[in-house]
């Protein structure tokens, strides 16, 4: 019986500041443009200063710098022509990559994911609105959500027990179901075809692989958290993570297919 009460401990702890992220990520997104703009590369930023404070523990002001360095860099590219937006969005990786004494690959690998799955999110709210902004949100949202609930409840088998002991398939599985509902929903209420739940739980797939990415390379450097920043979430990096896999795959899903207009 006392394994029940353990099981919900950081609930209210979750909710509330998970509440707290929500209505700043809703005005941001309802807002757009330099709002959203500064936002999302505040939040890229923050991933990078904790992604270099795992991997170089003992060199605190590098970790700053290059989490300024990479906040600043996509914040300039926004407002590039892509052409000349590219070398800025790989350039911290490559300072960071000359600095870093160990861990380079690793720092490079997830740097350029972050900038480019910032630049995606920025695309996307640019160029295709607000609600398809809100349907990738919803997606994520909802996987991390009901893979949440759906894994207490249910429990059964461990998806990867020595990387992320918590995560279970029942939970990893109700998160594509969800991911699926959302799909359906905008695809009843917009033009897009039905096609769109197929993207969205491959979408819910991507924010879950953005996921264990981030709990492999916790347990590589031996960190619970990537910082403390969230309280009951741990850092940007952990809150964030499934939103880095979901916006690579969708930058790369509209080069395939021209999303949206590859699902019409």
């Amino acid at each position: 019986m006392s394994e029940k009460p353990e099981k919900w401990s950081d609930l209210a702890t979750r909710m509330g500041s998970g509440l707290i992220m929500v209505l700043v990520g809703v005005w941001g997104i309802w807002m757009g443009g330099d709002v959203f703009h500064v936002l999302v590369s505040l939040v890229c930023g923050l991933m990078v200063w904790e992604l270099a404070r795992m991997l170089v523990p003992l060199n605190r002001p590098l970790a700053l710098q290059l989490g300024a360095v990479s906040g600043a860099a996509l914040l300039l590219a926004v407002y590039l022509p892509t052409g000349f937006a590219l070398p800025l969005l790989l350039a911290p990786a490559m300072v960071g990559f000359g600095q870093l004494e160990r861990n380079r690959a690793t720092y490079m690998t997830f740097t350029v994911l972050i900038l480019m799955a910032g630049f995606g999110m920025m695309n996307v709210r640019d160029d295709l609105g607000f609600g398809w902004m809100v349907w990738l949100v919803l997606v994520v949202v909802v996987t991390d959500v009901v893979g949440y609930f759906a894994g207490r409840m249910i429990g059964g088998p461990k998806f990867w027990p020595r990387v992320s002991p918590k995560k279970t398939w029942s939970g990893t599985v109700a998160g594509w179901i969800g991911a699926g509902i959302v799909g359906a929903i905008f695809a009843i209420n917009t033009e897009a075809s039905l096609q769109l739940i197929g993207v969205s739980v491959a979408l819910s797939m991507a924010s879950q692989m953005g996921d264990i990415s981030e709990s492999a390379l916790k347990r590589k450097m031996g960190v619970k958290d990537s910082s403390d920043l969230i309280p009951g979430h741990g850092g940007v990096l952990d809150r964030f993570d499934g939103m880095l896999g979901a916006s690579v795959f969708l930058l790369m899903l509209g080069q395939v297919v021209g999303f949206p207009g590859g699902v019409l």
